[in-house]
């Protein structure tokens, strides 16, 4: 309740300039049976922002975004606490606590999810036209069949599918991986959301695929002012793609900052790990890093996120490592679109660091 209410006043600010965030995640905690999958994940998403969940697989990226829409399956899903919110124009509401139709106006309409594999995700026996025309029937009040067909074929050309009116009435198994996937992404848009969770977006693509898609979420993010949530472990993709990184391993939040800032200089030592274990040609022939196989560097305890310059916030276990005593309460992190710290010269990427 106090989230909500603090959304609320942020949100109304009347003072130019004041950008208003769409979601905000606070500590966050998931249990799948008897494993707690999510520890204290906080992250807040702007209009026309990407903020990307990095980390190796199992550390709690997709199932903090599929908690945002409920989408857990039961069993083994257990329980979720702490504060998704959300705002849709109407006042914050708590994705958490709302009930299943206010949810499921959310899901789709306002909030939109892209799935890592279409293929899964796309129904085998019924026509993209009849596939994406249902969407615009849930989420669309008062609109007809004739009129959720021309949106599908618009959704079509917008994501860059050739000769829309005709393939519309095309099954999936007709389009190749790369136009699947532009498929789920026009499917995702039929509700008109204000944010869209990509899950993987380019996993099963090829190079040229997967830079055309995204060229295409970067489009669509700038023209439609969309808020886009990046779960991915290809950091090449965080690079090119992302305005916030947000570093996830055990389901806690390590690092969160500006993409070009932390690639500049990680401090946290899993981030500096992970970015050690990307191939490249000067590694050809070397063996790759492997990370810490310890969550927290070898230190016992959950440790704190807190915000250790401004706009970086990292998870301390030492509050003695910790720069400053105004850092020490900790905070959540919040990096506004266009506040851009100008990057430090400070150490480098395998520079060791106090943070983990």
């Amino acid at each position: 309740m106090e989230e909500a209410q603090a959304f609320q006043a942020r949100a109304g600010s009347s003072e130019a300039g004041d950008a208003k965030p769409l979601l905000i995640i606070r500590n966050l905690r998931v249990r799948l049976g008897r494993v707690q999958a999510v520890q204290h994940a906080s992250l807040t998403l702007y209009a026309g922002q990407a903020v990307a969940l990095v980390g190796e697989s199992g550390s709690g990226k997709s199932v903090t975004a599929m908690s945002v829409l409920g989408l857990l399956p039961d069993p083994p899903y257990r329980e979720s606490t702490g504060t998704v919110i959300y705002d849709d124009g109407g006042g914050p509401q708590d994705l958490l606590t709302i009930d299943r139709p206010a949810l499921t106006r959310v899901r789709g309409g306002e909030i939109a999810m892209i799935f890592q594999e279409p293929m899964t995700s796309l129904n085998p026996v019924l026509t993209i036209g009849k596939q994406l025309s249902e969407s615009a029937l849930l989420h669309i009040k008062g609109e007809t069949r004739a009129g959720a067909r021309r949106r599908a074929v618009q959704a079509l050309t917008e994501v860059g599918i050739d000769r829309p009116a005709e393939r519309i009435d095309q099954y999936p198994h007709e389009f190749s991986g790369g136009m699947r996937q532009r498929v789920m992404i026009a499917m995702a848009l039929m509700g008109g959301p204000r944010v869209l969770i990509a899950d993987e977006p380019t996993t099963a693509l090829d190079v040229s695929a997967r830079a055309a898609m995204l060229e295409l979420l970067g489009r669509l993010r700038t023209e439609r002012g969309l808020g886009v949530l990046l779960i991915t472990h290809d950091l090449h993709t965080v690079q090119q793609s992302a305005d916030v990184v947000c570093v996830m391993r055990a389901g806690r939040v390590l690092e969160y900052g500006r993409t070009a800032e932390v690639f500049a200089r990680p401090l946290h030592s899993y981030t500096r790990g992970l970015m050690q274990c990307e191939p490249s040609l000067l590694s050809r022939g070397k063996p790759l890093s492997m990370v810490d196989d310890q969550p927290n560097g070898g230190v016992g305890g959950l440790g704190r996120l807190c915000e250790v310059e401004p706009n970086r916030w990292v998870r301390v276990y030492d509050e003695v490592d910790l720069p400053s005593e105004s850092s020490r309460s900790g905070s959540h992190p919040d990096i506004e679109p266009g506040n851009r710290a100008p990057l430090s010269s400070r150490g480098s990427p395998t520079t060791p660091g106090p943070f983990g």
